[in-house]
């Protein structure tokens, strides 16, 4: 069998003699080589100062694995040991929440530092030069190293996000608002009371993984917070802190990037455990937006509440009763009689003032205050679509009077036939 080939990382030059001996000056100083770069942290690196107990124990702990490794290599040069267990695995996984990779690296800049500067008294003057070099290269491992495990830690928190984002995404259109939620929120780093709007589109072509982590890039340029989750064929975006334009202008951006159909934005709601209802409102409004072909992309799910009634949305019945016939029959009587006969002619101010025996300049005003009262313009069709549709949802929620035989009967008030 063949030798072994020798690492080419390893430090040429010395004697096995001279290396052991340098080798055995190195062991008997680690301890102090440790405590030495410790030092220097502390007085160099603020960040260091900041770490609690437990973190800075961690960080004594990879500088004294990382001498330790580094004296066992110059050693035994002729096989190359895996840094990144040697070094890294004597600290657990939270240290790399607890110190950057760039904190690390200057980590090991100081380790290297000290090292060096304690080579005068660890090494005779013929062998300084060897014992500097094979510093270098054994930092350059471990530099590499310590980069492949931060990478690993990202990915894996990458992962992890991903489905706790899932998770949460599912709840809220499912209406889970618990103590569950809140928990995976705050993994997350979400406000719990900031506004949130809840966007759904059509999935776009691609894998699960590339749509969400492209459509969460998108997002962010837009949003102070974003989640994003999947659900069949749609795609729903949960925009939190949307910024001087709101969340309608934020799907403006993000509308591209969704597959084709409709995309609709779900009402603004208090905080994040109230999405669930502004979810399932979108949801709904996107089924509801196929009988309005023309609908903006996007769309506001209130602006398609004429077409949820039809979809059999008790919210958006309970919306249009709330927002025109109740504010209409408590403003005055004249306002609901004169809109009603201005959708029955054809909205013709002539014919409108014919039927009900007025000047059509009384009609021009009392359909502007059907505009101020309930904020939808009957001289625009499809602002008197709606406002159509709110009066025959009005008049569904009246109850029906029960006269009495022989007598006049008076009919309740409008505001109690609507309650």
């Amino acid at each position: 069998m063949a030798a072994p080939s020798p690492d080419p990382s390893a430090p040429a030059g010395p004697t096995r003699e001279q290396r052991e001996a340098v080798g055995r000056a190195l062991q008997a100083s680690t301890g102090a080589l440790s405590s030495a770069a410790l030092a220097r942290l502390e007085s160099t690196h603020p960040w260091y100062r900041a770490l609690g107990p437990q973190e800075r124990s961690w960080v004594g702990l990879v500088a004294q694995a990382g001498i330790a490794a580094f004296v066992g290599w110059y050693r035994a040069p002729g096989a190359r040991p895996a840094v990144s267990a040697d070094v890294f695995g004597t600290a657990p996984r939270e240290l790399v929440r607890a110190v950057s990779l760039h904190q690390a690296l200057q980590l090991l800049r100081v380790v290297v530092d000290v090292v060096e500067e304690h080579v005068p008294a660890l090494a005779e003057p013929e062998d300084r030069a060897g014992l500097v070099e094979a510093v270098l290269r054994y930092s350059r491992d471990v530099a590499f190293s310590a980069a492949e495990v931060y990478a690993r830690a990202a990915e894996a928190r990458g992962a992890w996000d991903a489905r706790l984002e899932a998770l949460v995404v599912d709840a809220l259109v499912r209406g889970e608002a618990d103590d569950d939620l809140a928990t995976r929120v705050a993994a997350l780093g979400w406000p719990l009371d900031a506004p949130v709007a809840v966007l759904v589109g059509e999935r776009p072509p691609g894998s699960s993984d590339a749509v969400v982590a492209g459509l969460r890039r998108a997002a962010q340029a837009v949003a102070d917070d974003v989640l994003v989750g999947l659900r069949g064929d749609r795609v729903l975006v949960v925009l939190g802190a949307a910024g001087e334009g709101g969340p309608l202008r934020a799907a403006e951006a993000l509308a591209p990037r969704l597959g084709p159909g409709p995309v609709v934005v779900g009402p603004v709601v208090a905080g994040l455990s109230a999405a669930g209802r502004s979810a399932r409102t979108a949801l709904v409004a996107m089924t509801a937006a196929r009988a309005w072909p023309e609908a903006p992309r996007p769309v506001a799910a209130d602006d398609l509440l004429p077409e949820r009634v039809l979809a059999g949305d008790a919210g958006a019945r309970r919306a249009l009763a709330d927002r025109v016939h109740a504010p209409l029959a408590a403003a005055a009587p004249a306002l609901g009689e004169t809109l009603r006969a201005h959708l029955a002619s054809g909205r013709s101010l002539e014919a409108t003032a014919r039927a009900l025996f007025v000047h059509p300049n009384t009609v021009r005003y009392r359909l502007r205050r059907v505009a101020e009262v309930t904020g939808w313009d009957p001289s625009v069709p499809r602002e008197a679509f709606v406002l159509q549709v709110a009066l025959a949802v009005g008049a569904l929620a009246e109850r029906p009077v029960r006269r009495s035989p022989g007598t006049g009967g008076a009919r309740p008030p409008l505001d109690q036939r609507l309650t």
